[in-house]
């Protein structure tokens, strides 16, 4: 078994797909000529979206405000945090976390994208 991918849940797919790449540089894979669900070149597991109109047609039901108190939260590794901090904040994103050095040898950061996700910028570990 693999772990392939993940989809997050958003209001406007290709805008979602178009802040990724403003904000953290990945390229688009494929947007369904429909709009409704995208995937982003990011290795071997894809990150994908999906729009909550296609989530409701196809009968799931999704939150579809951001919570709180996020469950989960997407990583992006990087070798310079501070300058992927800056690019995603100009994008749009919004600061959560200053870069921050961790006792364990990290560096990271947080931020929140326009669609509420919680994103990680950070450096390998030691």
């Amino acid at each position: 078994m693999i772990y392939r991918y993940t989809i997050v849940y958003v209001a406007d797919v290709a805008q979602t797909l178009a802040f990724y790449g403003a904000a953290f540089g990945f390229q688009t894979a494929f947007l369904h000529e429909g709009g409704d669900y995208g995937e982003l070149l990011t290795g071997d597991t894809k990150l994908a979206f999906s729009s909550h109109a296609l989530m409701r047609q196809i009968g799931k039901s999704v939150a579809t405000t951001p919570p709180e108190k996020p469950s989960y939260e997407l990583a992006f590794e990087t070798d310079d945090v501070a300058a992927a901090l800056t690019r995603a904040l100009a994008a749009g994103a919004v600061l959560v976390t200053p870069v921050t050095a961790m006792p364990w040898g990290q560096t990271l950061a947080y931020v929140r994208t326009p669609e509420g996700t919680l994103v990680e910028l950070c450096t390998k570990v030691g």
